[in-house]
């Protein structure tokens, strides 16, 4: 279930994770951090280790559990909720 969850969404989450950055990485610098963890993720997974409860658990940490600010863009909310749902399936 990780590997396909990762396989249909990392296109998209790669984009976002980078694009959230740049974008609201000055008013929310934690974006900055959910990037290099996502990028472990990504480097885990393309090596076969679907292991990544440890990086969840930094990004929960990073990110409040997913909390979305009030004054962020789509994309960003779409980031965070596409990677609580992705937390859940590495959790099961």
């Amino acid at each position: 279930m990780i590997k396909e969850f990762y396989e249909e969404n990392n296109a998209i989450l790669d984009v976002y994770t980078k694009a959230i950055a740049k974008v609201h990485g000055q008013h929310h610098p934690e974006v900055f951090q959910v990037r290099q963890v996502y990028e472990q993720i990504q480097k885990k997974i393309r090596e076969g280790n679907l292991d990544v409860k440890d990086e969840f658990k930094k990004l929960r940490d990073l990110t409040g559990n997913y909390a979305i600010p009030n004054d962020v863009c789509d994309a960003f909310r779409a980031t965070y909720t596409l990677l609580a749902t992705f937390d859940k399936i590495v959790l099961q």
